[in-house]
């Protein structure tokens, strides 16, 4: 297992029962740390996106969301996560340097 430290500029709040589990976040957002759920479902029965560490807090998810379901919230002091399965190289280079 490796270990790897993740750095967030931003985070979100999401209202997972308003979510109709249309992905189009999960497509927008460009450092690939929306997933949508496998085996879970809302309320109203749905999949919903659930956030994985790196959120740089772009606001991507929150843009083009149609139900308004994302609040985004950006850190003045990048917070670390340690993770033991570290998402794919490209993601942790494209969350580099954005703020």
């Amino acid at each position: 297992m490796t270990m790897a430290t993740i750095r967030s500029t931003g985070t979100v709040v999401i209202d997972v029962d308003a979510c109709k589990g249309c992905d189009l976040c999960v497509a927008a957002c460009p450092v690939d740390v929306l997933v949508m759920t496998t085996d879970e479902v809302n309320v109203r029965g749905y999949p919903y996106p659930q956030l994985l560490p790196g959120c740089v807090g772009c606001k991507a998810c929150s843009q083009i969301c149609p139900d308004f379901v994302f609040q985004v919230y950006r850190f003045e002091t990048p917070v670390e996560h340690e993770v033991s399965d570290p998402p794919p190289e490209s993601s942790l280079e494209s969350s580099e340097g954005v703020q």
